[in-house]
């Protein structure tokens, strides 16, 4: 497997950390589902003889919703999250070009104001082009 920078790291860590969040959100939204289910079911049979117990199903399925309703907020959070991490790579990159670039154009500027420097480079394209020529690497125009 090829290397990876620390920011593509992070940004597979969140979308792993994402995906975790939203999975067990959807879990627990099926429990309080079925926890809803059961407490009506039981509320219906148990008109008045067990209303204490069915008040206290209530309050658990409500308990259940909130926690759910929190769930289903982190994971979107933390959604957010690996993406923005992935906007923060789309920058490096760009910001890393362009420093890039602009260090070679500083070393092409001080090799061309400097005469010593540029001789050398002059001889440096000499050389290279007929190495060129004689591999066969560049093709002549007949015209």
């Amino acid at each position: 497997m090829a290397t990876q920078t620390p920011t593509q790291r992070s940004a597979a860590a969140k979308r792993a950390a994402a995906t975790r969040k939203r999975n067990a959100a959807k879990r627990s939204a099926a429990s309080t589902r079925s926890s809803a289910r059961r407490t009506s079911s039981s509320a219906s049979v148990t008109a008045r003889t067990g209303a204490r117990s069915t008040a206290r199903h209530a309050r658990t399925t409500g308990d259940r919703a909130t926690e759910t309703a929190s769930r289903s907020a982190d994971a979107a959070g933390t959604q957010l999250g690996a993406m923005a991490t992935s906007a923060q790579r789309v920058l490096y990159t760009t910001v890393g070009a362009l420093a890039t670039a602009g260090d070679a154009i500083k070393q092409s500027a001080l090799t061309y104001t400097n005469s010593g420097r540029l001789a050398r480079q002059l001889n440096k394209f000499e050389r290279r082009g007929a190495r060129a020529i004689g591999r066969g690497q560049v093709r002549r125009r007949v015209s």
